[in-house]
């Protein structure tokens, strides 16, 4: 097709590794679309190549989206503007909901063309329960921060997701194993490419895998649900607190201990508040 798009905001998910996941609606909207918002044009490019497209683009992304978006969505009252991230759908851990956002607010039509998602296909080669699950982008680099949203997760009860890098991700894991306890996981890395690799095992032997050996690629870390609870003693709360307690105030080491070993957070916080 050769006729122009309907003007308003298209929402085009880009293949994760293999060129060849691009759907046909999707390589139809990149090359009728009057303008490409991206995140790299230096990627884009190839994939335009790909589809044998040369449609016009201009970057938007975590520098620059405070200051362009306002024009970029005033362009849309006129013109099909597709927003693309380097791979995957956009939106999913970038801040392309902003867009979203203010051309809803501005009675601009938005339009999404899906597919590839990295967290989803992880989760699919996983072999963990996909009944109930939660995103949590990438863990923060600091180790305060990092275990803080994962008490967070904690609170979860079902299946994990996390992007990673290879250099982070033997601390990552250890800090996962620490704060979750020894569940299921698998590591997931380079997605549809010519290296795609999937290592499952309990957080103790990925962290145990990982701790020397950093990977290449990307990387997306699947955790499972926690076992079912298992009665608990006073004993074994007692030491996991005193452990928690050498790192963490009382309080916050009664929500790790809760988390971890399923007990009441009140009944961890009476336990701590007696060892202090």
């Amino acid at each position: 097709m050769t006729d122009k798009l309907e003007p308003g905001l298209y929402i085009v998910a880009t293949p994760i590794g293999n060129l060849s996941d691009l759907s046909p609606r999707a390589a139809d909207v990149l090359a009728r679309a009057d303008l490409l918002a991206v995140e790299d044009s230096r990627v884009t490019s190839k994939l335009l190549r790909h589809v044998g497209a040369r449609t016009a683009m201009t970057p938007y992304h975590d520098h620059n989206a405070e200051r362009v978006r306002p024009a970029l969505v005033e362009r849309m009252r006129s013109a099909a503007v597709a927003l693309v991230s380097d791979a995957g759908t956009p939106l999913v851990s970038d801040p392309g909901y902003k867009l979203v956002r203010d051309a809803r607010a501005a009675g601009v039509p938005v339009t999404t063309v899906p597919g590839p998602s990295a967290a989803i296909a992880a989760l699919t080669l996983a072999g963990l329960p996909t009944d109930r699950f939660a995103f949590f982008g990438f863990l923060p680099s600091k180790a305060a921060a990092r275990a803080s949203l994962i008490r967070e997760a904690a609170s979860f009860h079902g299946t994990l997701i996390f992007y990673e890098t290879g250099p982070r991700l033997g601390a990552s894991l250890a800090a996962l194993h620490q704060g979750l306890g020894d569940r299921g996981a698998a590591v997931v890395r380079e997605i549809s490419k010519l290296h795609e690799e999937t290592a499952t095992g309990s957080l103790a032997e990925l962290t145990a895998r990982y701790a020397e050996a950093a990977p290449k690629g990307e990387i997306v870390l699947v955790v499972g649900p926690p076992a079912a609870a298992e009665a608990v003693s006073d004993a074994e709360i007692d030491a996991a607190l005193d452990e928690a307690m050498a790192r963490l105030s009382p309080s916050r080491a009664a929500a790790e201990v809760a988390a971890r070993l399923r007990v009441p957070r009140r009944l961890a916080y009476e336990r701590a508040q007696k060892l202090k």
